[in-house]
């Protein structure tokens, strides 16, 4: 990393634009973005993103920036140090922002003052003497300054070398706090097991259930891997798990899993829900009097019902053009039990709000099976065994629940 990127890299989180960062520096944006990149890359961490083609600092950009403050200001004294007009501030800039020393060599310049010796430093930091003498040299160039007496017993600092030791340790502790803040992050990430599911219906749904006796389990097991959750939708969970940003994905589709380990979670079939006042009896009764509403087509459950309602159905109301679709189960939930809407779920879903809609029997049995895929980590292997287990009896608890709700239902008419 140059001094010049984390300069570069400072105003642009401070005027949070690229643009101005680059006409006031006179650099192309292209440079400008690469230096911000580069900042990120050694951070581990995202510091700004796209948005309606706007740059936009994130929340942890405000942190970052904080800790560049004493390097910016740092800066300052080595263009002091090596001459620039402090009141040419339009010249200064364009010097700071251009500074090719890189962060390693100043960590090596503090290696050599420490130790007295360009020998014993080369030694410890496992390079050829001759590399770093190279070094030196080209930084004591850049400078315009002597840094070190050479002499018999070794290399001794002269008056402009202490001054630079001092900036150059300014400059190397604040990057040091900031790396060691990234290198945490990167362990905590690297302990972390990544589980993605499909959206569930709500809290009350398997799926969350699920996941909740998952963490409880885990934890009580005290295990070394801790446990971050997301929920997204089917395609984004395969996209995920190849690209290596999830580690378990529950998922409501077999499709696109080839590549990966996975088994059978539970299996199912389709059903319809509708409103509790609703008195259609099937689905085509039920779709004349109703809006739709179901999971969109980049979900399992959606792409089983989308084929279901164009391949099976002749009426109009039932085409896909007519459907609206959603990514969000807690809000077709809703639209079904609030605002008189018809939807359809797996059986297994919608069985825990069987208080909230009817269930109804499509004219045709459609089989539906959910999954968990996993990569090759041990965890994650780990992680699938107590879920499919939950799965099993959280699935057998919903059916009896229902089949008393269902005898209650009856003994009350």
């Amino acid at each position: 990393m140059h001094l010049g990127a984390l300069f570069i890299s400072y105003h642009v989180l401070t005027s949070g634009s690229v643009r101005e960062t680059a006409r006031r520096f006179e650099l192309s944006p292209s440079t400008v973005s690469s230096a911000l990149r580069h900042l990120e890359t050694e951070l581990a961490m995202k510091l700004t993103e796209r948005a309606s083609g706007e740059l936009v600092t994130l929340i942890a950009s405000g942190k970052v920036r904080e800790g560049l403050t004493p390097i910016t200001a740092a800066i300052g004294e080595l263009g002091q140090f090596t001459g620039q007009d402090a009141a040419a501030v339009d010249a200064y800039e364009a010097w700071a922002a251009r500074i090719p020393v890189k962060i390693v060599t100043i960590e090596r310049f503090l290696e050599v003052a420490d130790q007295g010796s360009i020998n014993r430093a080369a030694r410890r930091l496992r390079l050829g003497q001759p590399q770093l003498s190279l070094q030196l040299a080209n930084l004591e160039k850049f400078l315009g300054h002597r840094l070190f007496d050479r002499q018999a017993q070794g290399s001794v600092l002269t008056e402009e070398g202490r001054r630079a030791y001092q900036i150059f340790t300014t400059i190397s502790q604040a990057w040091n706090d900031l790396k060691s803040q990234a290198d945490e992050r990167y362990r905590r990430t690297a302990r972390s097991l990544r589980i993605g599911s499909i959206i569930p219906t709500g809290s009350e749904s398997w799926v969350a259930r699920c996941l909740g006796s998952l963490v409880s389990e885990w934890n009580v097991r005290r295990s070394n891997n801790a446990i971050s959750l997301v929920s997204m939708t089917a395609d984004d969970l395969r996209e995920a798990l190849k690209s290596g940003r999830i580690d378990v994905a529950i998922l409501d589709s077999v499709f696109g899993l080839e590549s990966f380990r996975h088994r059978k979670l539970l299996q199912t079939d389709m059903v319809v829900i509708a409103p509790l006042d609703s008195t259609g009896t099937t689905v085509a009764d039920l779709v004349a009097g109703h809006a739709i509403c179901m999971p969109s087509p980049r979900t399992g459950l959606g792409h089983a019902a989308m084929a279901f309602s164009d391949e099976r159905a002749p009426n109009r109301r039932l085409r896909s053009r007519d459907i609206t679709a959603a990514d969000s189960l807690p809000v077709i939930v809703d639209l079904v039990a609030n605002h008189g809407y018809v939807s359809f779920l797996g059986r297994v879903s919608a069985m825990p709000i069987a208080d909230k809609v009817r269930i109804v029997d499509l004219d045709e049995h459609l089989p539906m099976s959910y999954h968990v895929a996993f990569n090759h980590r041990k965890a994650a292997a780990d992680a699938c065994a107590v879920i499919i287990e939950a799965a099993a009896r959280l699935t057998s608890e919903a059916v009896a629940q229902t089949m008393a709700r269902a005898e209650a239902r009856e003994s009350a008419a």
